[in-house]
């Protein structure tokens, strides 16, 4: 299936001069990125300069009469120029950095996608200083992308985190070099000649270090229209505002690097430019600064002493300087070619491939499953339709739910028309209204063979894919029949989605043409917990059932798991377990499954039958991405997702027992461990990223889950 050629239109503060000669922090953001960026064929860069030395050729200049004016607004001049321009161009894609307020006025006038860029703190900026204005933004736009961590929590003060999905931080980048040049005895200050930039600060304090070290130099680059401070020495000395090349020139060569900042910085580019180049840098600890770099000396106390002393120190001990140095060009933060795949990726989301009847670009998906009200919603904590919906829904999907079971138990009457042939009455009329491009259903019986060829035959582009959690596998009786479940539909459907290894249903004879494995995702507003940063009271949790639709626990039944943990909890009696569905101890559902959970410091993941490759049930998504210490069977293989640093794997009983008894004892380990396994968790397998998978393996395109 070929792809939608996007074409983008980028948009610059008009103050901005995308220029060789008087580049600024957000043109030279847009100028890295677009040089590799698989859109830059269709991608538009709009601002106003009067210089003619553009950083790219894709640039389109906007003449402005009001610039300078104080009775006539120059934003509204800008925007009414590009509104202009956009009702011709028909752009698929509209990116506006750092002005709100041409948000608010172009999206009045142009239907598109709009992603919008805060390189300053959004707080101080017309148009996103209120909570209204605020959540205006976020409903108005695809994607808001913030340049560091800082920049996103101004944002969201009283604003509630949920609503940070809509989110990505993108760091401002570099390209690092591969060899570090010769440091000579160079002390540099890049930025803003004023106070807030600290430039009092270093005033002060390198006329010290200047007198006390007369073999050393320092630099100031940069301006200041209503200067005030100016250092006087014969050995310091003023380059004013420079090209970009030549500051990087600069840096290459100097030792030390000053970004003693008094102010909030959003990010602190400097500080990413110079510690890349191989400089010793300080900063301040103010806004975005320590996002920069992890190899930076942090100043506790931020006066022209402690800058004084700190300098002082990195020149007398050289053999410090040069670690800090070489640590510094070797450990570059953020690096360009990888946050430009990672715009681009964003962007793609924004605009999902065009394929079948899109509206607006969106896939419009009928998810069918159970979601549990005859249960009171008892599951909505390990329901994966749930989770699924939320995924469709973040990746920009229209999503439109139908709870079969429920319907049927609600509808059920002493009408001689059975409740099953009014469902697939239902199901079609519902079709015919909504028209989806995608059914997507899971663990039901209750669609007739007969309506899938109806609704195939209401729309022949239409997609039907099945899923399904349960194990796969020929040593349980209740697999059997789950995979009786799976054939009922599998030859009928494009695509099955199962969370066990098809190779086990290829041992079985079963054709595997069109059948993919698939995790069971995390979603953070379900896994929200972080279980290592808390205090829990006991060390291992397990809850287990006879069945999800079975609150309690069905007498003179006992499986392998059972047994099991019957001869585990003897060879640990030192241990403080908490397990529930287990030595009549029924389970528990909902809210309190995670009162229970969040008390233990690990979790055991025993699924039933014999451990089988990649299946696990979905309490690995409650255990690891809930943040507990993990353990599982070492045959499930789960070792193809996660090492050794990430979740601990057992051989057999006494192994387990051994290890249980370990990281009981060791915190610090138990929680790095458990940090980590959670991190990779949500990185690789949370509901975007899995709904994404079955989207695209849907509609035939090529997607590598792992």
């Amino acid at each position: 299936m070929k792809k939608k050629n996007i074409k983008i239109a980028t948009i610059l503060p008009y103050k901005e001069n995308y220029t060789y000669t008087k580049a600024s922090a957000a043109s030279l953001w847009v100028s890295e990125f677009f040089r590799k960026s698989k859109f830059r064929t269709s991608n538009y860069i709009y601002g106003h300069t009067k210089y003619k030395d553009f950083l790219s050729k894709n640039y389109i200049n906007i003449d402005l009469k009001n610039i300078k004016s104080k009775i006539k607004s120059a934003t509204k001049e800008y925007s009414k120029k590009l509104i202009k321009k956009f009702k011709k161009q028909n752009y698929d894609l509209i990116e506006i950095h750092n002005r709100p307020l041409i948000l608010k006025e172009i999206i009045k006038y142009i239907d598109s996608r709009y992603i919008i860029y805060f390189h300053n703190d959004p707080l101080s900026m017309k148009g996103s200083k209120t909570i209204k204005e605020r959540l205006n933004i976020i409903s108005n736009v695809e994607k808001i992308i913030f340049v560091s961590e800082w920049t996103q929590k101004r944002f969201f003060i009283n604003l509630d985190d949920k609503l940070k999905t809509k989110t990505e931080i993108v760091y401002p980048s570099i390209n690092p070099k591969k060899k570090m040049m010769r440091k000579e005895k160079y002390i540099t200050f890049v930025g803003k000649l004023n106070e807030s930039k600290g430039y009092d600060l270093f005033s002060k304090s390198i006329i010290k270090i200047l007198n006390e070290f007369p073999d050393w130099k320092a630099f100031s680059l940069g301006e200041e229209d209503r200067r005030k401070i100016f250092i006087k020495h014969h050995n310091h000395f003023e380059l004013g505002f420079i090209k970009h090349k030549e500051v990087l020139s600069l840096l290459d060569k100097t030792s030390i690097s000053v970004v003693p900042s008094k102010w909030d910085e959003p990010f602190g580019r400097t500080a990413l430019e110079a510690s890349s180049r191989g400089c010793a840098t300080i900063i301040s600890n103010n806004g975005g600064l320590p996002e920069t770099t992890k190899q930076a000396i942090i100043l506790k106390n931020l006066d022209d002493n402690n800058l004084y002393k700190q300098i002082k120190f990195l020149i007398k001990n050289k053999s410090i300087r040069k670690i800090i140095q070489k640590d510094s060009f070797s450990k570059v933060e953020h690096i360009i070619s990888n946050n430009t795949k990672l715009i681009d990726k964003i962007r793609q989301e924004c605009l999902p491939y065009n394929n079948f009847n899109f509206v607006k670009n969106n896939l419009k998906i009928l998810n069918i499953y159970n979601q549990g009200q005859k249960l009171d919603h008892r599951l909505y904590n390990i329901s994966l339709g749930k989770k699924f919906t939320n995924g469709f829904i973040r990746n920009g999907h229209d999503v439109l739910e139908i709870s079969d079971r429920d319907y049927i138990k609600n509808n059920r009457t002493f009408s001689f028309i059975s409740v099953r042939n009014s469902f697939q009455k239902y199901l079609i009329e519902t079709f015919k209204n909504y028209n989806p491009d995608l059914i997507f259903f899971g663990h039901t019986k209750n669609i007739d063979l007969e309506t899938i060829d109806t609704l195939k035959t209401l729309n022949k582009n239409l997609i039907i894919s099945q899923w399904n959690e349960d194990p796969i596998m020929p040593s349980l009786n209740y697999s059997k029949n789950n995979i009786e479940s799976i054939q009922k539909y599998s030859k009928l459907v494009d695509h099955n989605f199962i969370t066990t290894n098809p190779s086990e249903l290829k041992k079985q004879n079963i054709n595997i043409d069109n059948f993919h494995f698939f995790f069971v995702p995390v979603d953070k507003n379900i896994e929200f917990f972080d279980v290592y940063k808390l205090r829990p009271q006991k060390d291992l949790f397990y809850a287990m059932s006879h069945g999800v639709n079975r609150a309690t626990l069905k007498e003179g039944i006992e499986d392998d798991r059972i047994i099991f943990l019957n001869n585990l909890v003897k060879k640990i009696p030192n241990i403080k377990y908490d397990f529930y569905g287990f030595a009549n101890k029924q389970p528990i559902w909902g809210n309190n499954f995670f009162r229970s959970l969040i008390n233990s410091k690990m979790g055991l993941n025993l699924s039933r039958g014999k451990p089988t490759k990649y299946y696990s049930s979905n309490r690995i998504a409650s255990i690891m991405g809930n943040g507990l210490l993990t353990f599982i069977d070492k045959k499930v293989q789960m070792d193809h997702f996660f090492n050794t640093k990430e979740i601990v794997f057992y051989n057999n009983i006494s192994d387990l027992a051994d290890k249980i008894n370990f990281y009981a004892k060791n915190d610090k380990l138990r929680k790095k461990i458990a940090k980590n396994g959670q991190k990779k968790y949500f990185k690789l397998f949370n509901e975007k990223r899995i709904t994404e998978y079955f989207v695209n393996i849907s509609i035939g395109k090529n997607f590598k889950l792992f």
